[in-house]
């Protein structure tokens, strides 16, 4: 088990998790990836996990609350999604991005 510490995308405040070494992070956003499940850090940071104690061994990602006990009470309040790298058949998969939030505006 590590702590990592995250910024939350919105504020900056800073966040710190307990986590599996394994887990690969892909990326820190304010909306969560579409087809990603997310653990509730709060929530699981009480829980046991799986056999080396990790409560995210299952999760795909984390959502963490600005604010809440992960980040001393420093934040806004709003939700961010912490989302683990996922493999199916050995190939990475990526996120399915809608078309409204692809901007094609290069000025």
């Amino acid at each position: 088990m590590v702590t990592v510490s995250y910024h939350c995308p919105r504020c900056g405040a800073v966040a710190e998790l307990r986590r599996g070494a394994y887990l690969e992070d892909k990326c820190v956003t304010p909306d969560p990836l579409d087809g990603w499940e997310y653990a509730n850090a709060h929530e699981a940071a009480g829980e046991a996990g799986d056999d080396d104690g990790d409560p995210y061994a299952d999760a795909d990602g984390v959502v963490i609350v600005c604010g809440a006990a992960e980040t001393d009470g420093d934040g806004c309040g709003e939700p961010y999604y912490l989302s683990f790298v996922r493999f199916e058949k050995g190939n990475e998969i990526q996120p399915a991005v809608p078309a409204e939030d692809v901007s094609f505006d290069f000025r």
